[in-house]
C-alpha cells in the first residue's frame, strides 16, 4: 500500500525529536493521520477510525464538509482575503448577515459580535477584561470543575488543577464556587452563592461577573439545572454582576439548540463562541456582547488574527445549510435518543456506571480514571477514537459529529459497550471506583 507523507518505522522520531512535551492527544491516539471525511479519519496507512472526539468539539459538522471545502476553495481561487486584521470584507459582511438573520433575530437576541484572537480562550480573556471595565471591579465567580481555557486569565477561572501548575503560578481575580451538583442532589450550591453574595462579611469582593459553562464538558459533563441557571441569573442581576456563558463546547447546536441556554430562558450578558463556530474546524472565536456593555475603545483588545478570513466562508455555510429551519435540530435531537439510549447499555456493564450530559455532548462516569483509559485505549484499538473527561479522567465522553449517519453511530457505539465488557471482564484496573473525599466532594 502506497503511504502518504512522512510515514515508515520511524514516522513518530520527528515528533519526538522536534514537539514540545506537551502534547498530549497524540499519547493516546499513536498514529500518522492523513486524510478524514465526515466521522473517519485515515491514517497513513489507510486504516480508518471512527472520529467520536471531533476535535474536542470543533467539527460539530464532521472533517471536510463538501460544501464549506468547495465555498473555501471557490474563495481561494478568487484570490480573495486571506488576513484583513479588523478591516471591513466581503466575507466578513456575509457572516454578519448570516449570522444576525439565522441566529440572532429569529431568537430575539441583540448583541454586538467581537472578533478576538481565534481561540476561546482569547474570547474568554476578552470577556474578564470588559465586565471588569464595565463594572469597575476586580472580583469573578466562577466554579468547580470548570475550564475556561489555559492563558492566565481564564486559567484563573479554570478549576484542574493539572492545567493551574498551582502552586507555581498565581491566578488571582475569582472566587471560587460549587457548581450545580457539586455537594451531593440534596443541596442546591446557588443558596450558599446568594448567602455569600449577601452578607457583608463573607470576605467575597462584589463580583463584577459570574462565569459558567451550562455543561461542564473537560470537567466531566456535569449538567447545570434549569432552575439552578435561572437562580444564577436571578443572583448575577441583583448584585449587579454581568452573567457571561462559555458556550465554546456546548453551543453551536452541541447541546441541541445552537446555543445551550436557550432552553432555560436566560439570556446572558455576553457569551463566548468558538470551536464549532467556524463550521470547518478553522480557528475563530466570537464574543457576544449586549449593546450597553460594548464599551471597547478602538483597539483595546486586539490581535493579529483576531477575524480569521477564511473561518468567515466556511462559518456562513454552516450557518445557511445546518441552522436554517429547523430540520436539523430535529435531526440533533434524534440522534442525541439514539446515544442517550446506547450509552445506558454502556452504563449496564460497569457497576455503578452512570451516563452523564446532555445531547451530543454525553458520556458515561465509569468511576475509575484507569477504567476510563482502558476503554478509551481499547476503543482505539478497535478502530474508535474518543477521550475522557473529568477532575480524575473517569468520564468517557462521546463528541461524535452532529452529522453522523446513524449507521456510523451505531457502529461506533457497539465498538464502545465490546470494549467496556471487554475491560470489565479482564483484570482488576484499580481500586479507585470513586476517589471522592469523605464529604462526598470532587475535587475541582
Amino acid at each position: 500500500m502506497t503511504m502518504r507523507g512522512a510515514a515508515g518505522a520511524d514516522e513518530h522520531l520527528i515528533f519526538e525529536r522536534r514537539e514540545s512535551a506537551v502534547r498530549s492527544y497524540c499519547r493516546r491516539f499513536d498514529r500518522v493521520f492523513d486524510t478524514a471525511e465526515g466521522s473517519v479519519v485515515r491514517d497513513v496507512t489507510g486504516r480508518e477510525y471512527l472520529d467520536f472526539v471531533a476535535g474536542a468539539g470543533s467539527l460539530n459538522y464532521g472533517h471536510n464538509d463538501p460544501d464549506m471545502r468547495d465555498a473555501l476553495i471557490r474563495h481561494l481561487e478568487q484570490r480573495g482575503m486571506s488576513h484583513c486584521l479588523d478591516l471591513s470584507s466581503s466575507t466578513k459582511s456575509a457572516f454578519l448577515a448570516a449570522f444576525e438573520s439565522i441566529v440572532l433575530l429569529p431568537r430575539e437576541l441583540d448583541y454586538r459580535v467581537q472578533f478576538t484572537g481565534p481561540t476561546g480562550a482569547n474570547a474568554v480573556e476578552a470577556a474578564l477584561k470588559l465586565v471588569r471595565k464595565v463594572t469597575g471591579r476586580t472580583n469573578v465567580v466562577a466554579f468547580t470543575n470548570a475550564f475556561h481555557g489555559v492563558s492566565l486569565g481564564a486559567l484563573a477561572a479554570t478549576g484542574n488543577r493539572h492545567h493551574r501548575i498551582g502552586p507555581q503560578l498565581p491566578l488571582p481575580g475569582v472566587t471560587r464556587m460549587p457548581y450545580d451538583g457539586y455537594q451531593g442532589p440534596g443541596v442546591d450550591t446557588a443558596d450558599l452563592l446568594e448567602r455569600m453574595l449577601r452578607d457583608p462579611s463573607s470576605g467575597m469582593d462584589a463580583p463584577a461577573a459570574i462565569l459558567l459553562e451550562t455543561v461542564q464538558g473537560e470537567g466531566g459533563l456535569n449538567v447545570a439545572s434549569a432552575g439552578w441557571l435561572r437562580r444564577i441569573a436571578e443572583l448575577a442581576r441583583d448584585s449587579g454582576a454581568l452573567l457571561v456563558v462559555d458556550d465554546v463546547q456546548a453551543g453551536c447546536g452541541r447541546t441541541g439548540t445552537f446555543f445551550s441556554f436557550e432552553p432555560y430562558g436566560i439570556v446572558p450578558d455576553l457569551v463566548v463562541l468558538s470551536k464549532s463556530i467556524s463550521g470547518a474546524g478553522l480557528p475563530m472565536a466570537l464574543l457576544l456582547i449586549r449593546p450597553e456593555y460594548d464599551v471597547w475603545q478602538p483597539g483595546e483588545h486586539n490581535g493579529t488574527f483576531r477575524g480569521n478570513a477564511h473561518a468567515f466562508v466556511t462559518a456562513r455555510v454552516a450557518l445557511t445549510k445546518f441552522w436554517t429551519g429547523t430540520g436539523f435540530t430535529a435531526e440533533v435531537a434524534r440522534r442525541a435518543d439514539l446515544l442517550a439510549r446506547r450509552l445506558a447499555d454502556v452504563a449496564d456493564v460497569v457497576p455503578g456506571a452512570v451516563v452523564k450530559g446532555r445531547g451530543m455532548m454525553c458520556g458515561v462516569d465509569v468511576g475509575s480514571g484507569e477504567l476510563a483509559s482502558a476503554i478509551s485505549l481499547r476503543c482505539f484499538a478497535d478502530g474508535l477514537m474518543l477521550e475522557t473527561a473529568g477532575p480524575y479522567d473517569e468520564v468517557v465522553k462521546v463528541l461524535a459529529p452532529l452529522t453522523t449517519p446513524d449507521e456510523l453511530l451505531d457502529a461506533g457505539l457497539d465498538i464502545l459497550l465490546a470494549a467496556a465488557r471487554a475491560v470489565q471482564a479482564g483484570p482488576d484496573v484499580g481500586p479507585e471506583r470513586d476517589r471522592r473525599d469523605s464529604s462526598g466532594l470532587v475535587p475541582a
